[in-house]
């Protein structure tokens, strides 16, 4: 029964401190997250587009 209690009163911890923050800060802080993260193709790729992109990079250059 404590872990319910404990996870009871973590989410309104987070309810509350969501709620006292004000609007401008929330904005400004989701979009310098939105900044710091890496596109889709690295997210879900790795270094497979970087790769591909450097080898048809290389032979294009060639001809």
């Amino acid at each position: 029964m404590a872990k319910s209690d404990d996870l009871v009163k973590y989410i309104t911890q987070q309810v509350v401190t969501y709620i006292d923050t004000p609007k401008e800060v929330r904005q400004q802080a989701k979009a310098s997250m939105k900044e710091q993260r890496e596109g889709w193709q690295t997210r879900w790729f790795g270094m497979l587009p970087l790769a591909t992109r450097m080898l048809f990079g290389r032979t294009k250059s060639r001809k």
